[in-house]
């Protein structure tokens, strides 16, 4: 995916709500009190400045995307520094970093291997790793299904096996490696879905045939004119927690 296009309204599209702040904290506690923290795959930069603010650490934000990266400079934060840089070149000396954390970044790396191999190199012996995704029921369930039936089986071939990426984890040089799940119930507005489908909010919406897109959105559009209850969807995460060896 080229994120060039999507950087400008990213942030609009997928609001920093009582959700994100949840799942945020809990990628925190998994990553314990790192003095130097590596985000990879940092977007416009949201969690890498949440955790200096929290963790009071020195953090460094990584991301291919220049677009994306001008977007997390200007939000002007303090103990944050930013490269562009691909998650299988890590542009930082062996063992600088306390701890690495990368938050739906997998599914779009060339390399998955070689990704977790550098995020390794960067860590110190005993530093920790902490990496999201989703699990298989998170395609299953997911609520626009209806109306793109081509999304579920797009997203199972994208984002690893959460068991597969464990065993990946492992053979990069990391100990410890556990993965759990988390799942989250939100509730949202209807024109907020619409507004978050017609900027195709999630990268999976711009691999859709051009045709079931189009359908798809009119059918939602016919389906939620009017209509004033939020609705409910349900996001099942997959986090999985490692140790530098």
């Amino acid at each position: 995916m080229d994120f060039a296009a999507l950087a400008g309204g990213y942030d609009e599209l997928r609001p920093a709500g009582e959700s994100w702040r949840e799942l945020a904290e809990v990628e925190l506690a998994d990553l314990g009190p790192a003095a130097r923290l590596l985000d990879v795959g940092c977007g416009t930069g949201r969690f890498a400045v949440f955790a200096a603010e929290r963790l009071g650490a020195r953090v460094w934000g990584v991301d291919p995307s220049s677009e994306m990266l001008d977007q997390a400079k200007r939000r002007g934060a303090r103990g944050v520094g930013w490269k562009q840089a691909a998650a299988e070149h890590l542009p930082f000396k062996e063992g600088w970093f306390d701890a690495a954390h990368a938050h739906l970044v997998m599914h779009v790396v060339d390399d998955i291997g070689a990704a977790l191999s550098e995020m390794a190199r960067v860590l110190c012996p005993g530093g920790r790793l902490v990496v999201v995704s989703f699990r298989r029921e998170h395609f299953d369930r997911f609520h626009l299904n209806p109306y793109f039936p081509s999304l579920a089986d797009i997203d199972r071939a994208r984002f690893p096996d959460p068991a597969a990426l464990s065993a990946a984890i492992g053979e990069a040089g990391f100990q410890d490696v556990a993965e759990r799940g988390l799942h989250q119930q939100v509730t949202l507005a209807p024109e907020a879905v619409l507004e978050r489908v017609r900027g195709r909010y999630i990268s999976t919406l711009h691999l859709l045939d051009e045709r079931e897109y189009r359908d798809g959105l009119a059918r939602l559009e016919h389906d939620l004119a009017g209509r004033d209850q939020p609705l409910t969807a349900d996001l099942f995460w997959s986090i999985t927690t490692a140790t530098r060896t």
